[in-house]
């Protein structure tokens, strides 16, 4: 129905329960009314919270009555990450080992929301244990489908999260991000996505034990929010930002900067190394950058960014000798088949020695260095997120051939990863059907920045969801 809750946006949403237009649990029970229709269909959804969030929100009604201040989310539903711990919920990893493995708290992004009056109302579908491939696809829930086109793949690895949202079964999802899995699915999707600086959002990734992991988990995941707006990813964005006691990688720099003088200078860069670029994905980066001209910033076309072989090359050979220890143990935990993904890394990645490893944290420094200057020139970067548009789920597992094309369609997002700077991916319309997006790049710690972007392109090219799936139902390998 067309005044259906569900369809409005989370801004809204939050802004009706405060004013006592809505209630609570009124808005709650819209949002499980949407899941028991579509997720049938695209099993995004995976552990669904419907009592607990009704529990929820009927305390946020009682707290409205009572005359107290509800904050900015207040009674917003979003969806969880199964890798993300929600209190008295297991953990799974997407895999049937950790079925049990219930979470003692809530993650710090996700008490972080909930401080702000938003409801949790369920966990979201992933690729098992994040590391069986770039499509939603987990041994314990089965296939994600993407709205848009069931032969399609959402993305990931936070592709349940980004399905969720763009059908309307929560009005935002919370991912993470280390290369692209919040921003990918985001593009496939037809949503809007944040992957924010390194430090920006206090996490804690002790995930499965006491011991905190090596250098490349701490810097590279950071747990990123999807939206359908602009509007709503900034709200998320405010809620989430700021330093933590438990998190010391976690700084306390402002959410927004000091303006920058005259019009902000964006460096447009289509082919990123130049690998190669589709045309869909071309045209949808030339169409950003007019709608930046339009709003008054200054758009150069610039050669390339910097360095970017050498940084794919030092991220995977940093990565994969960080992993290669735990691989025999995570090998069986992946599955039949599920191992393929990451074996094919692992196989073209051999691990670095330890004076090797010494040099490259030097060489990430360094890189990192060369962004730094590159940003000063250009506060803000515009290129694509992927550069094909959503390819068919499962490529990146099929063979050398795919799995290096998935690799090469995520580099401008890999590398930014890399050096740790932000990025918002945000639609720009869609091509054949199937929704086409960018990503603003950004200066560390200058979110703020490429969110006023991504807003001005959202205003000159408009939302793409919330959305009805369309394309078939989910595949009969499904484990509902």
């Amino acid at each position: 129905m067309q005044d259906a809750l569900w369809k409005r946006s989370a801004t809204a949403q939050a802004e009706a329960v405060r004013g006592g237009e809505v209630s609570a649990v009124e808005l709650i029970d819209s949002h499980l009314d949407r899941i028991a229709e579509v997720n049938p269909q695209v099993n995004a959804v995976t552990q669904l919270l419907a009592e607990r969030a009704r529990e929820a929100a009927a305390r946020t009604d009682r707290r409205r009555a009572a005359g107290e201040t509800l904050g900015p989310l207040a009674g917003v539903p979003f969806t969880v990450k199964e890798t993300t711990a929600v209190e008295g919920v297991p953990t799974t990893f997407g895999t049937p080992r950790f079925r049990d493995l219930v979470a003692s708290a809530d993650a710090l992004p996700v008490a972080r929301l909930r401080a702000a009056g938003a409801v949790p109302i369920g966990h979201a579908n992933v690729p098992t244990l994040i590391l069986a491939g770039m499509h939603t696809r987990s041994e314990l829930f089965g296939d994600t489908v993407n709205p848009w086109d069931a032969g399609r793949t959402p993305g990931g690895s936070s592709g349940g999260d980004a399905v969720a949202v763009a059908t309307g079964m929560a009005a935002l999802g919370l991912g993470n991000d280390s290369g692209g899995s919040v921003r990918v699915p985001a593009q496939f999707c037809g949503v809007a996505g944040l992957k924010p600086s390194t430090g920006r959002f206090p996490a804690d990734q002790r995930v499965l034990g006491p011991d905190d992991p090596g250098p490349a988990s701490q810097l590279l995941v950071t747990d990123g929010p999807l939206a359908r707006s602009v509007s709503d990813l900034r709200l998320a964005y405010e809620v989430l930002a700021g330093a933590d006691p438990r998190d010391p990688r976690a700084v306390p720099v402002p959410a927004y900067g000091e303006p920058l003088p005259g019009p902000v200078r964006v460096a447009v860069v289509t082919d990123p190394g130049g690998h190669g670029v589709h045309p869909t994905v071309g045209r949808a980066v030339a169409t950003a950058a007019d709608a930046l001209r339009d709003a008054g910033y200054d758009v150069h076309e610039v050669a390339d960014v910097p360095r970017l072989d050498e940084a794919l090359e030092a991220y995977g050979r940093i990565a994969m000798t960080e992993f290669a220890p735990t691989w025999p143990v995570v090998r069986r935990l992946l599955g039949e088949g599920g191992d393929r993904y990451l074996g094919m890394a692992m196989e073209q990645t051999p691990p670095a020695s330890a004076d090797e490893l010494v040099g490259l944290l030097g060489t990430w420094t360094n890189i990192r260095r060369s962004w730094a200057a590159f940003l000063d020139a250009y506060p803000l970067l515009l290129g694509p997120v992927f550069t094909e548009p959503p390819v068919e789920p499962g490529l990146e597992s099929r063979d050398r051939a795919g799995r290096d094309r998935v690799a090469s369609g995520m580099r401008l997002c890999t590398v930014t990863s890399f050096v740790g700077v932000p990025g918002v991916a945000v639609p720009t319309g869609t091509a054949d059907g199937l929704p086409s997006g960018v990503q603003v790049v950004g200066r560390a710690f200058r979110e703020d920045l490429c969110l006023d972007a991504a807003q001005a392109i959202e205003d000159r090219l408009g939302v793409l969801a919330p959305v009805d799936p369309r394309g078939g139902a989910a595949p009969s390998n499904v484990n509902r």
